[in-house]
């Protein structure tokens, strides 16, 4: 992804927020509502994580990253310090790169 794909769903994302408040004034959105557009961020989120992880340009790309993705997966899972998941997502990545 580009740095202008970065600045533009930046840009959309602010969009988003800004038009809630001008278009609802004083009113709440129902809380239904409320949940989906809570839940459409951590979609987004997972959609931006699952591209830059298994796409290279049109294809699928299973390499270092998707392993290091796994690491962190696993080291969530035993419920490690955020800093030490980035470590070791980045450390079997950067290990993977070096053998290969």
């Amino acid at each position: 992804m580009t740095w202008a794909g970065v600045l533009v769903l930046a840009a959309g994302t602010y969009a988003m927020k800004a038009a809630g408040p001008l278009a609802l004034g004083a009113r709440r959105l129902p809380a239904r509502a409320h949940e989906l557009t809570t839940l459409l961020a951590v979609t987004l989120l997972g959609a931006l994580i699952a591209l830059s992880t298994f796409a290279s340009g049109r294809h699928l790309a299973l390499d270092a990253r998707a392993a290091g993705l796994g690491a962190a997966a696993v080291a969530i899972a035993l419920r490690a310090p955020f800093v030490v998941v980035v470590a070791v997502a980045a450390a079997v990545a950067a290990l993977l790169r070096a053998v290969a």
